[in-house]
């Protein structure tokens, strides 16, 4: 029995074709091009028709079978509702997941975008009404199986893992501590009842593409969750809450033109910056024994590397403490 956990090694152009081909039913060329992205490994492909399609293999250990499903069909709820999705392909096993060698992946349709430059004030308003479009579906189901954003749940998590496994140097684990569970506790008060919904969870500017055929769209649901609508919110803003209050305003108001926004949760804004920088944090401790990880942040988990992340954090608590005055 081999028991030796799944890996990006067994990944060659060859396994990849064949793979893919079995997947969806159709010859493939030998055309095989890496696409950017670190956490998992895709690759754009050619049928023998001339179709590029884009397959996503997922990293193992990340993601069970079960989560992927529920980001699929959150996207394919978006979809029967007309808001523009690139959707993945129904595979000959009648699902959207498959397997090789351990490893989950799916396959999509090459779908041509730009990055949307948010420039206007229309353009804010655009944004505030397709995330208003999608929340509105979001809210129809849930997804257990997905990251339930929350400080007493996803954070507090992330907090006890970088504890627990050892990666905050002795000398630093105190303070480390004490600033983490404040900004718990003051995140924790403000999260009482807060709606939770399916989201899309890394609603950045890189995630929202411009289509002629179709206006702007969202793309890479990977980090799909269950939390509050002002995330979807925040990520786009240029600074800091209280230098961004047009930019709110303009969302907002697009925003509710489809669904009621509950403006209370501004004030979550400031907390949830802080529970993604701890968020980060953890994600790193998951690959920080990856060859490439060490390659691209050598200094990851050294003294320096850890005073400047508790400076950081020290500092949110007090933009938190001071954007709690305003609201």
């Amino acid at each position: 029995m081999n028991t030796t956990p799944p890996d990006f090694q067994t990944l060659s152009p060859d396994r990849i074709i064949d793979a893919v081909e079995a997947a969806i039913g159709q010859r493939m060329t030998g055309f095989t091009s890496p696409l950017p992205s670190y956490i998992n490994r895709v690759y754009e492909l050619q049928t023998m028709a001339e179709e590029r399609v884009i397959a996503k293999f997922y990293r193992p250990g990340r993601w069970e079978k079960a989560a992927l499903l529920e980001e699929h069909e959150f996207m394919q709820d978006c979809g029967a509702a007309e808001i523009p999705v690139v959707l993945p392909m129904e595979l000959q096993n009648g699902f959207t997941i498959e397997e090789v060698d351990g490893i989950y992946f799916s396959v999509y349709p090459k779908r041509l975008g730009r990055e949307f430059e948010i420039i206007h004030d229309e353009d804010w308003k655009r944004i505030g009404t397709l995330i208003a479009r999608i929340h509105n579906v979001g809210q129809a189901k849930e997804a257990p199986s997905r990251i339930h954003l929350h400080p007493a749940e996803s954070t507090a998590s992330d907090v006890n893992r970088l504890i627990d496994g050892g990666f905050i140097p002795l000398q630093q684990l105190s303070e480390f501590k004490s600033v983490c569970g404040r900004i718990l506790e003051i995140a924790t008060q403000l999260f009482e009842d807060t709606e939770r919904i399916r989201i899309h969870g890394d609603c950045h500017s890189g995630n929202v593409i411009f289509r002629p055929e179709s206006g702007i769209m969202l793309i890479d649901f990977d980090d799909m969750m269950t939390g509050p609508a002002v995330q979807d919110l925040w990520f786009l803003l240029p600074d800091y809450v209280e230098k961004c209050q047009r930019e709110i305003d303009l969302m907002v108001e697009g925003y509710e033109l489809f669904r009621q926004f509950d403006r209370k949760t501004i004030r979550l804004i400031e907390p949830l910056r802080a529970m993604r920088i701890i968020y980060f944090l953890a994600w790193c401790s998951r690959q920080s024994k990856d060859f490439q990880f060490r390659n691209n942040f050598p200094d990851w988990g050294s003294d320096a590397f850890w005073q400047i992340e508790l400076n950081g954090l020290n500092n949110q608590l007090v933009i938190i403490k001071e954007a709690l005055e305003e609201y």
